[in-house]
């Protein structure tokens, strides 16, 4: 059949016609319910294909738990995760959005005027749960050695012993010419990378999810500027009350992870031989 997702009235035809089983689509869906199996929900996942997967992401989580090189962190070191939110868009609504009233929800009318995008870009103190951010027209090596400049000429990573920068392999900041260029600028600046496609190890990444809930959904601004004033002030707020978060995702976990991942894929191809 032509079809990647089932409802209820086609199963409900498919089996008059198949089976001469006669059911109602509400039957039907209660079937479905009571069942183990259902094939009809589905998740995307990310097969590791990094060689040096382990490897580099072991350093990260243990930069995480306060280690580095088996020894533990100084106090005057500090640890930073950065990235950036891209395209940000200005959306003026063609139609005042109208709040909330008597069992009615705020209504955003569809439509919008394109008012451009800017990017956002930030970085997490892991240890102090502190963030420091920019608006940049666009990404790019220069934005983001300004984002490191603006941190590194600040208080207290301006004096620290080490800082170490954990960033993805994205154009910005990719290869070991970003290794180079930040550290001939700021000699107490270590740049980590993460493994390849793993940006759920990036704890910049869970700032930014605070970010689209809290202060960019709906989007509803006029211009540019609103949005800079929106993050600025967002930014501002967030840090009165920000603590470091609650990483729970472990270098054993890790381990445990590609342990069942190996295991898998030794098994599989005698699944489908079978």
């Amino acid at each position: 059949m032509p079809l990647s997702r089932w409802s209820c009235p086609d199963l409900a035809r498919e089996l008059a016609a198949r089976c001469q089983v006669t059911a109602s689509a509400s039957t039907i869906r209660r079937w479905l319910a009571d069942d183990a199996i259902k094939p009809w929900q589905h998740r995307s996942w990310i097969s590791v294909r990094d060689p040096e997967f382990a490897a580099t992401a072991a350093r990260v989580l243990d930069l995480y738990a306060g280690i580095w090189d088996g020894q533990p962190l100084g106090s005057n070191d500090y640890v930073i995760c950065a990235d950036e939110k891209t395209s940000i868009q200005a959306r003026g609504r063609c139609h005042p959005t109208l709040p909330p009233g008597k069992a009615r929800a705020m209504r955003v009318e569809h439509d919008y005027k394109r008012g451009g995008a800017l990017a956002y870009l930030a970085a997490w103190d892991v240890r102090r749960g502190q963030v420091t951010g920019r608006c940049e027209p666009t990404t790019g090596i220069a934005p983001f050695a300004r984002l490191v400049e603006q941190v590194m000429t600040a208080e207290p990573y301006a004096s620290a012993s080490r800082v170490f920068w954990i960033t993805d392999n994205g154009s910005s900041h990719r290869g070991a010419a970003s290794l180079t260029r930040i550290t001939s600028a700021w000699p107490n600046a270590h740049l980590i990378h993460l493994p390849k496609r793993a940006s759920w190890l990036d704890q910049a990444e869970i700032y930014f999810s605070v970010v689209q809930r809290k202060a960019l959904t709906p989007n509803d601004f006029t211009s540019l500027d609103q949005i800079r004033d929106r993050l600025a002030t967002f930014q501002t707020r967030y840090n009165a009350t920000a603590r470091p978060f609650n990483w729970r995702f472990t270098r054993a976990d890790l381990d445990d992870l590609l342990h069942r991942i190996d295991a898998h894929e030794k098994t599989e191809p005698h699944a489908r031989a079978a």
